[in-house]
């Protein structure tokens, strides 16, 4: 996907095509009101009051007409300066343009006029409104002024625009691709997970099936923990203020936390991570040299408090489940244990095919005493041992100052996944910092107290975030060890007694070997349930006949192919399990 905000060309006309679409709006809306709108990523939108009025797909189509209208009068674009005072009055009758310009500094304030409509803007902008012509609005929502749920509701309309028509149509063509892959419409299609305005925004809820496979995920990575020597614990999703305030969180995090619940005096919080926990389940005993690194794992569940307007499924809710784990190592074990984490989260990307993804060794902007733990010798030291082990194992990274957490440097695995912008999968930080503030000590070779290094590391990330990214990349076709349902037997006739009695009884046969397998019984016809097990991404269709019956044999078909082959149930049962211990990539998911 193109981004419209870093390609300066784009990024000038789309701003451009904002006033345009706000042009038109307000030829439609007389009493429309206007807040702001930016080139972002994906495009341009406008923030919109409309006052009794509401966006729908009509009046989307009716302001894509009118917005031909304006770029067809080729109406010149003009800026020019004015004082504060006359901006002021200028915009005197809209308070959303008023609150922008009492936040700016006393002196001349651009604005742009084109035709008979004038806005608010810094530029720049094309210079006519005719090389706009080639948009699309793309989409709407409602939401609050300011990002603030305690404001009330404007309508945002999303666009896009380019030079050309044919880049437009190729865009567009990205866009159906990318709803498609959308696993906001896969989870709905394959009943994984739901969400409820009434349990609350950014709290999915996962169904029988979607459960299963961030259940299968588990397994696999806790299997991986295991054989590192991981010990994986369990702890509570609330902890006082004051564990917080220990580990720095309520000062450098409340923002993103939720709101403090008072109880018999006591102040507690939902937990954003699971680092204070860890903390003082290290605490716990005395340790001497000899037990480090300590490993601790977890499948946490955790809550942050992220705008609205972010959320996304479960690509990004309100809560998630951490593939959390904390390596309380000593100074000298820095290197070999980080190197472990970076080898651990190459060797699952292999397991899942992910190969599009950059390396980001994110440090602290030494000037930001305020973000940053403030100790230039021991951010030295820590910046300085994540360098030389990614150099030493070959690995391309680039640097990015001010994007460290407040303890310490990180790696930050990112991926671009087949829609939308990139983001972090994984991550590996080491922190000097909180194992002093919780005063955590071993006992070392000399008989001395020190003080441990924690590596924070997630290896899946949030397993709602990477089931979201895996059902993307694959299109909902995941691997079979994967699948909710690995294989559906479906018998071409429901009144036969004989089929149904052998379709039960290769049930019994594949789901006593392990194997996740329905049977399709219903009163349907055998095209409407073909159909039904397609949309689901089911990988194995059995069919079963008469000849079935006769022969005791297997009839399937792979999901996205029509081919059907027939064969030994024994062996149809060994092929599934021997594509289970691979973890061989669905077929249909390269396609």
């Amino acid at each position: 996907m193109v981004d419209f905000k870093a390609d300066e060309r784009l990024n000038t006309l789309n701003h451009s095509c904002a006033h345009v679409m706000a042009q038109a709006v307000k030829h439609l809306y007389p009493q429309a009101k206007f807040w702001v709108g930016p080139v972002v990523k994906e495009g341009f939108y406008y923030d919109i009051d409309l006052g009794d009025d509401i966006i729908n797909d009509e009046a989307i189509a009716a302001i894509e007409k009118e917005m031909k209208k304006v770029c067809k009068e080729g109406k010149k674009i003009y800026r020019r300066e004015i004082s504060k005072a006359e901006a002021m009055e200028m915009f005197k009758d809209d308070p959303y343009k008023l609150d922008l310009i009492e936040g700016l500094e006393d002196g001349n304030i651009s604005v742009y006029d084109q035709g008979d409509f004038t806005d608010l803007c810094r530029g720049p902008h094309v210079d006519n409104t005719k090389l706009c012509k080639n948009f699309k609005l793309v989409k709407y929502s409602g939401v609050y002024w300011k990002g603030d749920a305690n404001n009330h509701v404007m309508q945002r309309i999303y666009g896009v625009c380019f030079p050309t028509p044919e880049e437009l149509e190729e865009h567009l063509k990205l866009l159906e691709e990318a709803k498609d892959r959308d696993h906001r419409k896969i989870g709905k299609e394959m009943n994984l997970f739901m969400s409820d305005d009434l349990v609350g925004r950014g709290l999915p809820m996962f169904l029988p099936k979607g459960y299963t496979v961030w259940q299968e995920l588990e397994n696999y990575i806790k299997a991986k923990e295991r054989k590192l020597g991981y010990l994986h614990v369990m702890t509570p999703c609330v902890g006082t203020v004051n564990l917080y305030k220990t580990s720095g969180h309520w000062d450098h995090y409340k923002d993103n936390m939720f709101p403090a619940m008072e109880v018999e005096g006591e102040s507690f919080v939902l937990r954003p991570m699971n680092c204070p926990h860890h903390m003082m389940i290290y605490a716990n005993r005395m340790h001497s040299y000899k037990d480090l690194p300590i490993r601790i794992g977890e499948i946490a569940h955790d809550f942050r408090f992220e705008a609205s307007g972010t959320l996304k499924g479960i690509e990004r809710g309100r809560h998630f489940c951490q593939n959390d784990a904390h390596l309380f190592v000593t100074p000298e074990q820095i290197e070999s244990e980080f190197s472990q984490v970076v080898d651990l989260i190459f060797d699952t990307y292999k397991d899942f095919n992910i190969t599009d993804y950059r390396c980001v060794l994110s440090l602290r902007d030494p000037a930001d005493k305020v973000k940053y733990h403030d100790d230039d010798e021991m951010w030295n030291t820590a910046e300085n041992a994540l360098r030389k082990v990614l150099d030493d194992l070959g690995i391309d990274y680039t640097e990015e100052i001010g994007e460290a957490a407040f303890y310490g440097p990180k790696l930050d695995v990112n991926v671009k996944p087949a829609i939308g912008n990139e983001y972090t999968l994984s991550t590996c930080q080491l922190d000097f910092c909180l194992p002093e503030k919780f005063n955590l000590t071993y006992i070392d070779k000399d008989g001395t107290k020190k003080t441990p290094v924690v590596l924070h590391r997630a290896i899946l990330g949030s397993l709602d975030r990477f089931m979201a990214y895996i059902l993307e990349e694959t299109k909902g076709n995941l691997p079979l060890w994967l699948a909710p349902v690995q294989a559906r037997i479906i018998p071409v006739k429901n009144e036969d007694e004989e089929l149904n009695a052998y379709s039960h009884e290769l049930f019994s046969y594949l789901d006593e070997n392990g194997i996740r397998v329905e049977i399709d019984e219903r009163a349907e016809k055998l095209g409407y349930r073909v159909r039904t097990a397609q949309v689901e991404k089911v990988p194995y269709l059995i069919i079963l006949g008469k000849n079935e019956v006769k022969d005791g044999t297997v009839s399937y078909r792979l999901h996205g192919e029509q081919a059907t082959t027939t064969v030994p149930k024994e062996e149809f049962l060994a092929m599934l399990k021997d594509e289970i211990a691979t973890k061989k990539i669905n077929p249909a998911a390269l396609k």
